[in-house]
């Protein structure tokens, strides 16, 4: 299965930790594109270089971290109506890697604050 990438907000780390990125706990910051509602469940990247654009992207008014989600298959996404990926299911903390945090620029640049990988266990 291939490693997929999810971009969001420093606000929702504590959530994204204990719950995985839940569309339905939205509130502590606006999605990447600063909209106040998910467009669709959950944006997962299909590659790194989708998921520097969504660094890039961010309108949510502050840092971002990039996540690196295990155990989807490819064949479990549905395409937005813009045409990005999205898995329309909740995916458990226990599929993350917290790769960066603290971005404000493209994921490729390294951050201020950026500690070690970080893998989250139940």
């Amino acid at each position: 299965m291939p490693r997929l990438h999810h971009v969001s907000s420093v606000r929702n780390r504590k959530s994204i930790l204990t719950f995985g990125p839940d569309w339905t706990r939205m509130g502590a910051a606006p999605g990447i594109a600063g909209s106040r509602r998910p467009e669709v469940e959950g944006i997962l990247c299909l590659d790194r270089s989708d998921a520097d654009w969504f660094v890039r992207l961010n309108n949510t008014g502050g840092p971002v971290d990039l996540w690196a989600v295990e155990g989807i298959k490819l064949d479990q996404l549905r395409t937005s109506p813009e045409g990005f990926s999205y898995l329309p299911s909740k995916i458990d903390p226990q599929h993350l890697l917290l790769l960066q945090q603290d971005l404000h620029e493209a994921a490729d640049q390294p951050a201020a604050n950026s500690r070690q990988q970080q893998r989250r266990r139940s």
